[in-house]
């Protein structure tokens, strides 16, 4: 019996203790578990959710650094307030991480251990380009890295088993193309990179490229794979029973043979010698990677799966402004329910807003789930860009204030992400200053030409400016990539500053991106003002070729809530218009009340 054997493993606090045992067992200095699986995933299958079962903490990014004599939980803005609370009596220290300081984890492991200790870590869940950081940046104290154990099975008794969702296909009317042609598009930008083989084990990707849905992961619409593809062949890795026989045979037909998923390293130890492997060191786990024959000549680019798949055709967008007229209908049925209650009387709580929202999405056409777990939080939650209502801990909705409703559906369609916010009561008038700052912030980038090609990043000071200008700031991006009834966080484009003006950056025609500029006062209020808009071809210049957004998102925004006067005639005209279009386009998708509620809330200012 090991020592973690004798220890109750009930709380985060037990559970640190048995993990040190384990860790001692094994001659282990440190352990590194990052919010990660095999597939370099944002939201992850129960089994992976390691970070989250043995520090409490249950945000969806952080990392947990454990030595013998400390323990730190590094997580950005967005989760601060949460995670000293959840954190609290753990053991575990809030480490915030700043933008910019991407590297502070391992700086912190360097300065912890002594000279020649190990770091522990699971190499199936760490991705190559991070274990490299690692080993670049603790190679100076003699450091050694060891990633051939996951000591969360040594002490995790009850660990979920991985998912077994069954697999479907994406229905043809939504899907623009065929497996052979995006088949043939891979191995094109791969003879473009000198490659045999290519590796992916990208979830979203694999759903992308095999035209496949599933519902392994929560909101998001993919299933575990990997797919290895060759110049003329192509095995996709899954779970057995997860294909029916009529998938499975087209997949065959399509020219892609089905292989168990538990034998994916086994089958790239196969490869033939002197391979010149494409892959993704970002995407790809240091597990993978070492499984490849040492013979095996890397060749690293940025994922072009990716790429193509961001870039939306004239087809999926057209599904996709029809899922926005569903959605945008759903959020008026509720707001307009959800104004007459609070008229009546009610109080309702925040956890009601998930329920009846989710309800009114569930009656729309094409709805196959949420995209992400609702955000409804009034006043002082509102200031967590990532706060989540629970049964233990929520607000009733009383008395003066704002609410923010962050939320989102998966569709056959698309994807869609947006946030409102609506006034509770009377806003004060700071309150309504902060939101027509946001508000400025979000005209301002909708309405935005830019050049082809550049990088996304350098986009994020138009949201910023007229924050900036009044002495305000946010502490998140202002803008992601958005797929196609696919994972609502994709990429390769990201708006913020803080990010990598890479050449995978580049805004391209097709790309849909969210614009979400905020002001969160801890303790108060936050105000958030989210549209999703596609990437169009703008008129043509004789500078070169220009892009600009497109809303595609139909809902109004509150007009209640704006200080008048902070608007200038052109953002007035931007907003009128806007509404002018959310009541054209919505109007005959509803009746009643909800199209009263419509009509008052588009009216022009």
């Amino acid at each position: 019996m090991t020592d973690s054997d004798t220890v109750s493993i009930n709380t985060p606090a037990e559970r640190l203790a048995a993990l040190r045992a384990a860790m001692r067992e094994h001659a282990i200095d440190a352990w590194w578990l990052p919010s990660s699986d095999p597939h370099n995933s944002e939201y992850l299958p129960e089994h992976w959710e390691g970070r989250a079962w043995l520090s409490g903490f249950d945000g969806s990014v952080g990392i947990l650094t454990i030595t013998q004599d400390a323990a730190g939980l590094w997580a950005d803005s967005r989760y601060w307030v949460q995670a000293e609370t959840q954190l609290e009596g753990s053991g575990i220290e809030l480490m915030k991480l700043k933008q910019g300081q991407a590297k502070a984890p391992i700086e912190w492991l360097a300065a912890q251990l002594s000279d020649g200790a190990t770091l522990g870590f699971n190499a199936q869940v760490v991705s190559l380009a991070n274990a490299r950081q690692m080993e670049e940046s603790l190679a100076p104290k003699g450091i050694k890295l060891r990633g051939d154990l996951d000591l969360l099975d040594v002490i995790w008794p009850d660990r979920p088993s991985l998912p077994q969702a069954p697999v479907y296909a994406h229905p043809e009317k939504y899907v623009d193309g065929t497996r052979a042609e995006r088949l043939a598009n891979l191995r094109k930008a791969m003879t473009d990179h000198g490659a045999d083989w290519h590796l992916l084990s990208t979830l979203d990707d694999i759903a992308w490229l095999t035209q496949l849905r599933g519902a392994d992961v929560d909101f998001n619409p993919v299933f575990l794979a990997h797919l290895l593809i060759g110049a003329s062949e192509a095995t996709l890795f899954i779970a057995p029973g997860k294909l029916d026989e009529t998938l499975t045979r087209d997949l065959v037909q399509d020219g892609i043979e089905i292989a168990d998923y538990a034998d994916w390293q086994e089958r790239l130890g196969a490869l033939p010698e002197n391979s010149r492997v494409l892959l993704d060191a970002a995407k790809i786990t240091l597990g993978t990677r070492q499984a490849l024959p040492e013979s095996a000549a890397l060749v690293e680019a940025y994922q072009p799966s990716t790429l193509a798949k961001g870039c939306k055709s004239a087809k999926d967008l057209e599904h996709v402004r029809q899922t926005m007229e569903e959605d945008g209908a759903a959020l008026c049925e509720f707001f307009s329910e959800f104004e007459g209650a609070l008229a009546s009387g009610e109080t309702p709580t925040e956890l009601d807003v998930d329920k009846r929202l989710t309800a009114k999405r569930k009656a729309r056409d094409g709805f196959v789930c949420l995209s992400f777990s609702t955000i409804a939080a009034f006043n002082e939650n509102g200031a967590l860009p990532h706060y989540h209502a629970t049964q233990e801990a929520h607000s009733v909705i009383q008395g003066d204030g704002l609410l923010l409703i962050d939320s989102g559906g998966q569709y056959l369609g698309g994807t869609t992400d947006i946030t409102r916010v609506i006034p509770i009561g009377e806003p004060s008038s700071a309150q309504r200053e902060d939101f027509t700052l946001v508000l400025k912030g979000t005209i301002g980038l909708s309405r935005a030409h830019f050049p082809e090609g550049i990088p996304a990043p350098q986009l994020d000071a138009i949201a910023r400016a007229p924050l900036w200008t009044a002495g305000r700031d946010y502490g998140h991006g202002t803008g992601h990539g958005v797929g196609y009834f696919l994972n609502v966080h994709e990429g390769p484009q990201v708006i913020a500053y803080s990010a990598s003006a890479a050449p995978h950056t580049a805004m391209r025609e097709g790309m849909i991106t969210s614009i979400e500029p905020g002001v969160y006062r801890p303790g108060q209020w936050g105000v958030r003002i989210e549209n999703l808009a596609a990437n169009r071809q703008a008129p043509e210049s004789e500078f070169g070729d220009f892009l600009r957004f497109e809303t595609l998102t139909l809902c109004p925004i509150d007009t209640r809530c704006i200080e008048r006067d902070l608007l200038d005639q052109s953002e007035i005209d931007w907003l009128n218009a806007y509404h002018a279009e959310v009541r054209e386009r919505l109007a005959p998708k509803l009746s009643g009340a909800a199209l009263d509620w419509l009509e008052e809330r588009t009216k022009a200012i």
